[in-house]
């Protein structure tokens, strides 16, 4: 037999996109047109629908950048057209197949109801079936002329910047009959082509080519219409060929993932999702078989806030469980950077949503598009009641592919969570036949596991699942040579696949993605106002529970509420780790302020309700370790009996800072030319080298620019070494200080390196006016320490990573993120460095020539990428750091928090009693509030700090009826761990486990 395979598959691609496709829509009348521009944000929909048109015509200009247009379409249904499915298609001049990345609009019908969504791979709109001759159209769009963001620096990601020329044309607008047999046919050729292309040459293959050949046959160019059937018989037997029982098994659900801001603002994602939510609630009507997944509880308050009438259709279909809430977050977070506190929030007031809500308590954790996971996380999955983990972006790691598909994976305190990674690599399937081979082949699990999940639907800006897709779903459901597809929700499909996997394999640590490092750096505005949120939020909870305890004030419920909603929303993977548009960044910015001031205010409030508005010596410590001998979470008199520092000048231009603890030697360039730990006489540098030293490095990756950061940047260096002027700032027996000023490109820099009585480290402030463009600043520490690795922490401890690059795995790892901390040591000695806000990093080690290792730490301070901001930290900022030599990891867990915390300074005139004593220092506080039901409980949270066993017994110093261990969300949850004694609950706790603990109020 003759090959024709190729002249087949040629025909087809020719006659499908020319004939077949066109046909689907034989007749049409165009439409009559009319729009309203509102003046500037959207308006609400009863505004929209009354304001006054003016004609407007296919091939008309519209839209500028971030507009709305109203635009009203009108039509009659042809008498001949009586009994046929007729559609209105309405093109508002999409620019290629994206959707969520251009123009999008919303359709209404005359009463104000949503009928659905339109974006480039959904433009149609069903008016009637059976239709009716002479029928009136009316259809109303809210469309939204969101600009298409090219990835290049540009000015359209700011309406302040973007201008107001039209972008987009009015494309076709038409009533039109729609042929669903030409329709199925176009399916049914598109299935048979994509598999065919993914299969061996084998006789399935040969089977398929003939079939569409006969059925290609059996078409009359002239009339598609009239043999489309006839078409579809000659294919009918190929189609109903059952898999294998061999063949993998594909879990679909549909799926929009909608970055809760990205190319596009907070206030175009509210639209973003009713778009996409009136549409699968559509689809969901139409096809029974159908099941949607949306995650991030936060994407839901936006309905019920401002789009009530699409809520509640998402509510029906959610009772009938098909619209399927997933995830039990509040946004899909970044998961590197949230603090400890802010990432258990976000299960606890995701999951609470949904309970209260819809009565659904997820156990699913959703995060399909986030940049990697810290390993403190597992053990936050479990204590909010989850047991399962489902992320694709691991499979963008550009150096080392992931071993295993379907895993557990452990966290920092043992905590192991059953993970699937899709093997379809993509979580916006179109169940293409490509991707439905792909996942098979890909599939690292084969023989121990049958089964993959794939999310289905158009997702990063919305669009969802479409007809489409659920017509291919139908017909790879059990089709020879494909994977089967079965629509399932989340649950059962993780329920599925952990029941057939006895033994996974383990991966222990975090989940490291090999791309995107920058974003731990990028927007350090964005970054700092996070940190400072959440510290915050725990002095606000703090003291406004102690002063509700101690003086019956009102605890502010509903404004912590608000405002720790308001922080997790702005900690989404594309906000916190800066890879948003200068829109987003610039209303974070006003939003932290906002924040800053009312928890202030707050906090302040309950102070004075504590100790009275009159000054006094008593200080507040909202830290979890005693400060200055002050109680934690307590009031007192600080202890000044410390010696007193002193600094001294150096005939070569520099000083010498002392105090009974460290000496400091500050060169004449401003740099730290010595850091002496005097009770262990060490000396903390290596010889000849420097500290404090800012380095400039080029910053032009590959791609992704806000995003990424690529090895070769460490190519090139330049230290900057030149100084402006050196003083001193500060000299009193409680602290000397010295300033240096140094200039660089278009930029300055001031850094203040001060010495306190007392302290057993060096504060170093930096303020950097911020001019560059594609650079990166980094603040380097080289230390005299032989260390194979250190630790930094995460949430609830610390991770170790290597020094060094023995494998690939090690050298990807060349900016990682760090909390609080960063701790390197060598047995019995190490050094602590701390930040006030920023979080990435990186630690390198050398051998010298005398033998002794160097190991270097790298804060990252300012990058300048320029896109998709293009004035990306153009500014002043200011950072704190410190380093302690001769210090321990509990050392380090003590200063990391000072440095973040409010400092007591402030005094009045009563003491505060804490309201727990703890009496191991291991074990750190977490939060203390009272308990989110308004009950008046008490609520602790405390975890092991050091990455060892500890005991304490926590004593409450309030009346109370005893207390009991409970889940995040403050549910009863016994745990062996703690046992109740006369005096308080002892806590035995394993290294880094982190416990909940509620106490009724005797007096509540």
């Amino acid at each position: 037999m003759h090959d024709d395979r190729r002249l087949i598959e040629d025909r087809l691609a020719r006659v499908l996109h020319e004939r077949i496709v066109p046909a689907i829509y034989p007749e049409s009348v165009p439409l009559r047109a009319s729009v309203w521009v509102a003046p500037d944000e959207p308006v609400p929909v009863a505004e929209g629908l009354a304001a006054p048109r003016t004609p407007i015509a296919s091939g008309d200009e519209w839209g500028a950048p971030w507009g709305t247009s109203w635009l009203t379409v009108e039509g009659t249904v042809p008498q001949e057209w009586a009994g046929r499915t007729v559609e209105a298609l309405i093109d508002l001049g999409f620019e290629g197949g994206s959707p969520g990345f251009q123009c999008e609009g919303l359709v209404y019908r005359p009463d104000g109801s949503p009928v659905k969504g339109l974006h480039p791979r959904n433009q149609w709109v069903r008016v009637a079936a059976p239709a009716v001759g002479g029928e009136q159209v009316l259809l109303h769009v809210e469309a939204a002329s969101n600009p298409g963001i090219p990835f290049q620096p540009n000015e359209l990601g700011d309406k302040l910047t973007a201008g107001d020329r039209p972008h987009y044309r009015l494309g076709r607008l038409d009533l039109a009959i729609f042929d669903e047999e030409v329709w199925q046919l176009v399916l049914d050729f598109e299935v048979l082509c994509e598999l065919m292309h993914e299969l061996p040459e084998d006789a399935r293959r040969y089977e398929i080519v003939l079939a569409v050949g006969r059925a290609l046959d059996a078409i009359d160019l002239a009339d598609v219409n009239g043999t489309a059937t006839a078409a579809r018989a000659r294919l009918a037997e190929v189609l109903a060929r059952p898999a294998t029982a061999s063949a993998h098994r594909v879990s679909a659900i549909g799926h929009a993932h909608i970055d809760t801001a990205w190319l596009w603002p907070l206030r175009e994602t509210v639209r973003k999702v009713a778009r996409t939510a009136a549409n699968m609630t559509a689809l969901l009507t139409a096809a029974p078989e159908f099941v949607f997944t949306m995650s991030q509880a936060a994407q839901y308050d936006m309905l019920k806030q401002q789009r009530p009438e699409i809520y509640e259709e998402v509510r029906k279909a959610i009772s009938e469980g098909r619209f399927v809430p997933t995830g039990g977050m509040w946004v899909e977070a970044d998961t590197n950077m949230p603090g400890s506190e802010a990432m258990a929030r976000q299960f606890v007031l995701g999951k609470r949503f949904f309970l209260e809500e819809f009565g659904i308590d997820s156990r699913e954790v959703w995060l399909p598009d986030t940049f990697g996971f810290a390993a403190g996380l597992p053990q936050i999955i479990k204590a909010a009641g989850s047991d399962w983990l489902l992320t694709q972006k691991i499979s963008w790691s550009r150096t080392n592919t992931f071993p295993h598909h379907s895993f557990l994976w452990e966290g920092i305190d043992g905590t192991r969570i059953f993970t699937h990674f899709p093997p379809v690599d993509t979580y916006n399937s179109a169940l293409t036949g490509r991707e439905l081979a792909h996942a098979a082949r890909n599939f690292k699990d084969k023989g121990r596991a049958t089964r993959s999940l794939a999310p289905v639907g158009f997702g990063d800006g919305g669009g969802g699942t479409t007809r489409e897709m659920i017509a291919k779903a139908a017909r790879v459901r059990d089709l020879e040579g494909s994977p089967t597809v079965q629509w399932q929700s989340p649950a059962e499909f993780f329920a599925a696949a952990q029941a057939e996997y006895q033994d996974p394999p383990v991966w222990v640590g975090e989940l490291y993605l090999e791309l995107h490092r920058a974003t731990l750096t990028s927007q350090a505005a964005t970054k700092q106002g996070n940190r400072r949120g959440e510290h915050l939020l725990r002095e606000a909870e703090l003291w406004a529970a102690t002063a509700a305890v101690r003086a019956g004030a009102d605890y502010p419920y509903q404004a912590l509420d608000r405002i720790w909603k308001t922080v997790l929303l702005l900690q989404f993977h594309d906000i916190l780790p800066g890879s948003s548009i200068a829109w987003v960044h610039r209303e974070a910015a006003a939003t932290y302020a906002d924040v800053t001031a009312e928890l202030t205010e707050l906090i302040r409030r309950a102070q004075w309700t504590l100790g009275g508005e009159a000054p006094g010596p008593h200080l507040f410590n909202p830290a979890p370790h005693a400060w200055s001998s002050i109680p934690a979470g307590g009031a007192g008199p600080a202890d000044t009996g410390a010696a007193a520092c002193t600094v001294t000048e150096c005939a070569d231009g520099g000083y010498v800072l002392t105090n009974e603890l460290v000496r400091v030697e500050i060169d004449h360039h401003g740099l730290v030319a010595s850091l002496v730990d005097l009770a262990n006489q060490r000396e903390t540098l290596p010889p000849g080298a420097v500290a404090n030293l800012l380095q400039l490095h080029p910053d032009y990756p590959n791609a992704w620019d806000a995003w990424d950061v690529d090895a070769f940047y460490r190519n090139t260096s330049t230290d900057l070494t030149d100084l402006d002027s050196l003083a001193i700032v500060a000299n009193s027996d409680r602290a000397v200080a010295v300033r240096a000023l140094r200039r660089f490109g278009s930029s300055t820099v001031t850094q203040t390196l001060t010495l306190r009585a007392g302290d057993a480290g060096l504060a170093v402030d930096t303020e950097v006016d911020w001019r560059e463009t594609e650079k990166f600043l980094k603040l380097a520490f080289p230390l005299d320490i032989h260390a194979e690795r250190y630790a930094a922490e995460t949430q609830f401890g610390h991770l170790f990573r290597p020094t060094h690059t023995n494998t690939s795995w090690e050298q990807a790892k060349f900016e990682a993120c760090n909390h609080r901390f960063v701790h390197v040591a060598e047995p019995g000695w190490g050094v602590a460095l701390v930040s006030g806000s920023t979080y990435g990093h990186d630690v390198t080690r050398t051998v010298r020539p005398d033998g002794g290792a160097t190991t270097t730490l790298r804060f990252s301070l300012l990058r300048a990428p320029r896109f998709p901001d293009p004035r990306t930290d153009q500014g002043v900022h200011r950072f704190r750091h410190a380093i302690f030599p001769g210090t321990e990891i509990g050392d380090a867990v003590r200063e990391g928090y000072r440095i973040n915390l409010t400092a007591p300074e402030t005094g009045v005139a009563q003491p505060v009693r804490p309201l727990f004593e703890i009496d191991d220092d291991a074990v750190v506080t977490s939060a203390v509030k009272l308990a989110d039901d308004g009950s008046g409980d008490v609520v602790l949270r405390v975890y092991e700090s050091r990455g060892g066993r500890a005991t304490a017994l926590i004593t409450p110093r309030f009346d109370t009826s005893g207390g009991h261990t409970c889940d995040l969300l403050e549910r009863p949850a016994p745990d062996p761990a703690a046992t109740s004694e006369p005096t308080g609950i002892r806590v035995r706790l394993r290294p880094f486990q982190l416990l909940t603990l509620r106490f009724p109020r005797s007096s509540a």
